[in-house]
């Protein structure tokens, strides 16, 4: 399958597929930490044109969605137009994505964003090996829920814990190993 990863730049949505034989490409308006020759560098938006893609991913910035970030942009505050414009892109993003493609999905922690969307389905990182949480929403269009693999104890909050630094934003929003192998497992094999 030719499968777009859109806002991507760890690339580990993208490998998941690609070790499963997929034509994986990740998509970010910066450069990629992985393999550069399974990389666009632009915008998602505009990168859904370039092919008829099979399935499409889409892992758009949380940061001004997040219900975490409430104190910043929530309403009567300071950079609630930057909350909404990001709103704005976001669902025109998912309008465009579910035109071109039968098979989206889109991903988000606890955010404003899921009151626009239909279809959301929640995961949490501990389902799928790992001892934390961190609860997720996927709004999907032609895919099913994911199944957990691997549940497991020990769910701490890690992500609010994590120290401030230059790439605190980019780890904080890096996917789960599990959840990107369970999406390869699961939806792979949807459309194949």
């Amino acid at each position: 399958m030719n499968i777009l990863v859109g806002c991507e730049e760890s690339q580990k949505v993208t490998n998941a597929f690609r070790k499963l034989g997929h034509n994986a490409i990740s998509c970010d308006i910066v450069p990629t930490r992985g393999n550069p020759d399974h990389h666009i560098q632009m915008d998602v938006v505009d990168a859904i044109d370039l092919k008829n893609w099979d399935m499409i991913l889409l892992f758009p910035d949380c940061t001004k969605m997040s219900l975490s970030g409430n104190r910043w942009y929530g309403r009567g505050k300071e950079k609630h137009q930057e909350r909404i414009d990001s709103i704005a892109w976001t669902i025109g993003l998912w309008n465009k994505a579910i035109k071109n493609c039968d098979k989206v999905a889109l991903e988000n922690p606890l955010s404003v964003i899921w009151r626009y969307l239909p279809n959301v389905n929640y995961i949490q990182p501990h389902q799928f090996g790992h001892g934390e949480t961190k609860k997720t929403g996927f709004c999907l269009k032609g895919l099913p829920p994911l199944n957990p693999t691997n549940n497991v104890d020990g769910r701490e909050q890690r992500i609010w814990k994590m120290p401030p630094g230059p790439n605190r934003k980019r780890d904080r929003s890096e996917f789960y190993q599990g959840v990107c192998d369970a999406m390869a497992d699961q939806w792979g094999g949807v459309v194949l």
